[in-house]
């Protein structure tokens, strides 16, 4: 794509988020790009742009909505919607980068090492999280191509939402526990501290 690009003022080419634009060993991310694999790729649908700056050659991507369209990037903090959950993982769809909303969700997942900071191989996943809670959560890494992998295992992050099974907001009680405010019944969580 790089090489076909060249000279893609002239001619304005639409990359999409992931796609190749040239190698990171002889372009610098710009506006709109991320390197992953050794590769400069675009982070969002958008026109692509190659230019030359006082640091080197430069490639990024201007968006063609007003709005630029967000990606996870590593040490993000994300909120997520937990959809399965297994013994080894809980698999979530990210929903939010920050305060911004996404346009389309990303999929991630939290391994059983990555809930808490201390003693990640005991962790239950079904003690800490259930589908349909509402995470806050760090981005530790891209994954694999399928998710992003996130962390839970700092004091600020955890659930942040829950609904009980009589469907009423349950309350946080203490750092591993909810309490549903109609039932009174308990359920074990990894509750997220808020301030």
């Amino acid at each position: 794509p790089a090489a076909a690009a060249a000279g893609s003022d002239r001619m304005a080419r639409v990359v999409v988020p992931g796609e190749p634009l040239g190698s990171a060993a002889t372009w610098q991310c710009g506006e709109g790009t991320y390197e992953s694999g050794g590769q400069v790729r675009a982070a969002a649908v958008g026109v692509y742009h190659e230019t030359v700056t006082a640091a080197g050659p430069q490639l990024s991507v201007t968006s063609v909505n007003e709005k630029a369209t967000v990606i996870p990037k590593r040490g993000d903090v994300v909120i997520a919607r937990v959809v399965n959950v297994n013994p080894r993982l809980a698999k979530v769809d990210i929903l939010c980068v920050g305060d911004t909303p996404l346009a389309s969700n990303f999929p991630g997942m939290v391994r059983q090492s990555d809930v808490r900071q201390a003693h990640g191989d005991l962790v239950e996943i079904y003690k800490s999280f259930r589908p349909a809670d509402i995470i806050r959560a760090e981005v530790i890494s891209l994954g694999d191509k399928s998710s992003y992998y996130l962390t839970t295992a700092r004091n600020e992050f955890g659930v942040i939402f829950a609904t009980s099974i009589a469907g009423a907001t349950m309350l946080p009680i203490s750092w591993d526990t909810m309490q549903c405010p109609k039932t009174k019944m308990r359920e074990h969580r990894k509750v997220a501290k808020l301030d």
